[in-house]
């Protein structure tokens, strides 16, 4: 019976039992059909041999009385290591009675051999259990590749919440919900792109946004996309906090302050770009807007218009922020302007700029 073709590969299979012949007849029956097979006399010999440096255990086909760590106990302690606890483990003993069967399912064994033993029926298990170990790691598989993506929009404490509940947080639609959202763009963009080859242009705003989202992410913010020569974020969805507002205004303050830094390191290339940053406090929709083959998960609304409004008003070098924002971050400085009139609205908006 074969078992590479399982995994396209051959399996690494371990048995542990502390007679040398049942060792060497099942190290030929699992070699004859493909597996990689590791061997040990007892249950310490085999921990030292899984759990140290080397490829992934596939199965584990472990006899009960054997010296120094019994097979009951080792089959506990693989059950219990994060990078075992997924490996299915096959009781293999001459013990046949009803108590023993119970032991080995309580201490976590996926299944119970009784010597003697037929070989094909063995094998046939054995292939079984390989299935099941072959979809789990295809899942896991896939859900490190999913917190791959996700970990592109939101940070990794974020994707956890996401995970937890997958069917609220990533369907198409959006609830109303308080955000602090966050525009930044380059000042003086347009006049780089002029004076400058494109391959340089792109290296420099691939350094600078490369910069910026780390500070996104590192304040737990959402991300929400790259805008020309900009960028968008928001805080406080999917997962809200008493200091969402704080950590945007944290955020603004550090990019402007990793900006100047690029700036400084990059010399005359970046001497006439700044950065100018709006933040704006207010309900918003939030949530997987567009169509269920391309969708966005951002924030839509009148709180988002302002923040790009404030943004786009900010100099060089200006972070503002509004009323809204800095009632809800007691202890800012900020100094307060006049009020703005803001391109769109008939009302004028109370900003303040944060000087730092």
């Amino acid at each position: 019976m074969d078992l590479t073709s399982v995994f396209n590969r051959g399996p690494r299979i371990l048995v542990v039992d502390d007679d040398w012949l049942n060792r060497d007849l099942l190290r030929a029956y699992l070699t004859s059909s493909g597996a990689e097979v590791l061997t040990a006399a007892d249950g310490l010999a085999a921990l030292e041999l899984v759990l140290g440096p080397g490829a992934p255990l596939d199965l584990a086909l472990i006899d009960i009385q054997m010296p120094r760590m019994d097979g009951l106990e080792l089959c506990r302690r693989l059950k219990a290591a994060p990078a075992t606890r997924f490996v299915p483990v096959i009781i293999v003993t001459a013990l046949d009675s009803e108590d023993e069967k119970l032991k080995a399912i309580e201490s976590g064994a996926d299944d119970f051999v009784t010597k003697p033993y037929n070989s094909t029926v063995l094998l046939t298990r054995v292939r079984s259990l390989l299935r099941l170990k072959k979809l789990h790691d295809d899942l896991e598989s896939r859900n490190r590749l999913l917190r791959q993506v996700l970990n592109g929009y939101v940070s990794e404490d974020v994707v956890d919440v996401l995970l937890t509940d997958p069917e609220r947080y990533l369907k198409l639609g959006g609830e109303a919900r308080p955000v602090t959202v966050l525009f930044a763009d380059i000042r003086g963009f347009t006049r780089f792109t002029e004076d400058h080859p494109a391959p340089e242009v792109v290296e420099t705003l691939n350094r600078i946004f490369r910069a910026l989202s780390h500070v996104v992410f590192a304040h737990r913010g959402t991300f929400d996309k790259y805008l020309g020569d900009g960028l968008m974020a928001f805080y406080g969805a999917p997962v809200s906090g008493d200091d969402d507002a704080r950590r945007a205004v944290e955020t603004a303050l550090e990019m402007q302050q990793r900006f100047r830094e690029l700036r400084a390191e990059a010399g005359p290339v970046m001497h006439g770009l700044g950065l100018g940053v709006g933040l704006h406090s207010g309900e918003a929709i939030v949530g997987n807007i567009g169509s269920d083959r391309v969708m966005d998960y951002t924030v839509i609304g009148d709180t988002v218009n302002v923040a790009k409004r404030l943004q786009e008003t900010a100099l060089a070098g200006q972070t503002l922020v509004s009323e809204a924002t800095v009632r809800m971050v007691p202890g800012l400085g900020a100094r307060r302007l006049e009020p703005l009139i803001l391109p769109g609205r008939s009302e004028p908006v109370l900003a303040y700029l944060i000087e730092a």
